[in-house]
């Protein structure tokens, strides 16, 4: 008998203030789907972060004949003696896990590979390309000072961090990761102001029944639960909207752009992603809900 006292309460409210509970599901769903984006470039980022950062080396790059870095000028090809030389100094940092020489040939091979400039590959031979000791580090972080102390060798030309050339475009995937999360903060907090409206006119509306509960003697959990269950309806169907937004973010965005992707967002991180958005959700609007109510009611 309660219980269905307490479902009517809640259909007659959600029917007073339709237009308040459509905009709070709305609310929610966008909130919450732009929250989830930005969960999703924050997984995403992470995962390629960890997939790069793993495979970071520092290209010691070694003088040839007319090398036009300051460090080889007057002081022609490297020796054979630099060379073992330098090898010896790398392995013996304590930060280096491993070393591999790339000779000319191997050189040109990667770089036919990965230039897609018809012209400059018409133009270069192999010859043109150095020589390089690729050095795998135990630790990425160390990679700046280990490059500091290969700099100024004999036989080196250049030390490229390849850390460095990421930068750049994780600084950007960190911007858009803030930004979304900012975003969908103003959106909670309009959900929340939109909730606690909603809650207070439905409480308004209603004062005369909830005035008679109380007189008969009802306690203030069950005046307040058809409003907390308002709420609550209203946050997982803005949730479950939210979800589907997700979903297609998924398929249209991340799904087209995987193929440049080193490490793409799997369907097991969205369904987690989703999942604890659509708990967020319900969670806010069933504490505003409460929270108003205990400011708000008067019975």
């Amino acid at each position: 008998m309660r219980a269905n006292f307490i479902f009517s309460e809640v259909w007659i409210g959600l029917r007073r203030n339709l237009t308040m509970t459509i905009a709070v599901i709305v609310t929610v769903a966008v909130g919450m789907a732009l929250l989830g984006v930005g969960m999703m470039i924050n997984s995403q980022v992470s995962k390629l972060t960890g997939f790069w950062t793993d495979k970071v080396e520092l290209s010691v790059y070694l003088c040839t004949k007319n090398a036009p870095f300051e460090p080889c000028k007057n002081k022609g090809a490297v020796t054979q003696e630099e060379k073992a030389n330098l090898k010896q100094t790398i392995e013996a940092l304590p930060d280096v896990e491993r070393v591999q020489f790339e000779n000319q040939a191997e050189a040109y091979k990667h770089f036919q590979e990965t230039e897609s400039n018809r012209t400059l590959l018409s133009v270069t031979k192999a010859e043109d390309m150095p020589e390089s000791f690729r050095v795998k580090l135990k630790d990425p972080d160390k990679a700046a000072a280990v490059a500091a102390s290969l700099k100024g060798q004999p036989g080196v030309s250049n030390v490229v961090n390849e850390r460095d050339l990421l930068e750049s475009v994780f600084g950007f995937m960190d911007k858009l990761r803030y930004m979304a999360l900012g975003i969908a903060a103003l959106m909670l907090f309009a959900a929340i102001l939109l909730i606690g409206n909603t809650v207070r006119l439905s409480a308004y509306n209603r004062r005369r029944e909830t005035g008679i509960m109380r007189l008969v003697g009802a306690s203030n959990i069950y005046i307040q639960l058809p409003f907390v269950m308002e709420g609550l309806i209203a946050g997982l169907i803005g949730g479950v909207l939210s979800g589907v937004i997700l979903i297609i973010v998924k398929v249209f965005i991340f799904e087209s752009i995987q193929t440049y992707m080193a490490a793409p967002l799997g369907w097991d991180t969205v369904a987690g992603v989703i999942t604890g958005t659509m708990a967020i959700g319900v969670l806010i609007c069933v504490l505003a809900s409460f929270v108003t109510l205990r400011r708000y009611l008067r019975v």
